[in-house]
C-alpha cells in the first residue's frame, strides 16, 4: 500500500487531524504493510507426515514395540539480547507395529506472531537397542533438516541426502525411512543407548518412552524418571 494516499485531508468530529498523528498513522501502516509481506502465513507452522521403519541392524528382522517420538519444534524470532531461541511446542509417541513400523499423520498449529517454523526432531528407543538418534548404524551424519526429510519421503524409496562423513558434509545414498537399530551387549552400552528426552515434557506427555526408559533402569537396580 502506498503510503502517499493516506497524504489527504482527514477530519474527525469536523476537526482536522493533526500532522503528528497523521504521521504516526502512515508509519504504523506502512510498518504493518511490510511485515505482512515479509512474514506472510507467519501465523501456520505445519510438518507433513513421517513415516518410518525400525529394524535389527543384523538380522534385519522388524522390530515390534519400538517406540518412535517426535518433537515439532518452533523457533521464536524476538528475545533478549541473546538472540532467538528453539522451543517444542508438541511431542507425539506411538510403537512401531509387527512390520517395525510407524507413521505420524501430517500436523498443523497456530503459534505466536514472533515465530516460525524449526525443524522436527525424532526419537527412536527399544529397550536391548541403541537408540536414534545417537546409535542407530544406518542412517548416519544426518543433519536436523535432511533427518527431517528422512522421515517423510515415504518408506522403502531411495535418494540421496546431506550427511556430515569423516568431518566433511557430502550427499550420501539413502533408503528413506528405514532405521537400523544394534542390539546392546554391554552395560556400557546400555547406559550410552539411554535417549535423550525433550526438555519441560515427562512421563505424562511421553508415557510410553518412560515407561520403557524407566523398565530398562528397573533391571539394572536404578531408580524412575520422571
Amino acid at each position: 500500500m502506498d503510503a502517499t494516499g493516506f497524504l489527504v485531508v482527514v477530519k474527525r468530529k469536523g476537526e482536522m487531524i493533526s500532522k503528528k498523528k497523521l504521521i504516526c498513522l502512515i508509519i504504523f501502516i506502512s510498518l504493518w504493510v511490510s511485515i505482512s509481506h515479509c512474514f506472510g502465513g507467519w501465523l501456520i507452522y505445519h510438518k507433513p507426515e513421517f513415516k518410518g521403519k525400525v529394524i535389527d541392524a543384523e538380522s534385519k528382522a522388524p522390530i515390534e514395540g519400538a517406540v518412535a517420538v517426535v518433537v515439532y519444534n518452533k523457533h521464536s524470532l524476538i528475545s533478549g539480547p541473546g538472540g532467538g531461541y528453539s522451543s517444542v511446542i508438541k511431542v507425539k509417541e506411538m510403537l512401531t507395529d509387527n512390520n517395525g513400523e510407524f507413521h505420524f499423520p501430517a500436523y498443523t498449529t497456530l503459534i505466536q506472531p514472533n515465530s516460525v517454523e524449526d525443524f522436527a526432531e525424532f526419537i527412536i528407543y527399544k529397550p536391548g537397542y541403541g537408540n536414534f538418534p545417537n546409535q542407530q548404524t544406518i542412517p548416519r551424519g544426518l543433519g536436523a533438516e535432511s533427518e527431517e526429510l528422512f522421515f517423510s519421503k515415504g518408506i522403502g524409496n531411495t535418494g540421496e541426502l546431506e550427511a556430515l562423513v569423516h568431518g566433511e558434509i557430502k550427499m550420501i545414498k539413502i533408503t528413506f525411512g528405514i532405521v537400523e537399530l544394534p542390539m546392546i551387549k554391554s552395560v556400557e552400552e546400555w547406559l550410552k543407548s539411554q535417549p535423550s528426552t525433550p526438555t519441560d515434557f515427562g512421563a505424562k506427555e511421553l508415557p510410553l518412552l518412560y515407561q520403557a526408559i524407566n523398565e530398562e533402569r528397573k533391571r539394572h537396580g536404578l531408580g524412575e524418571v520422571k
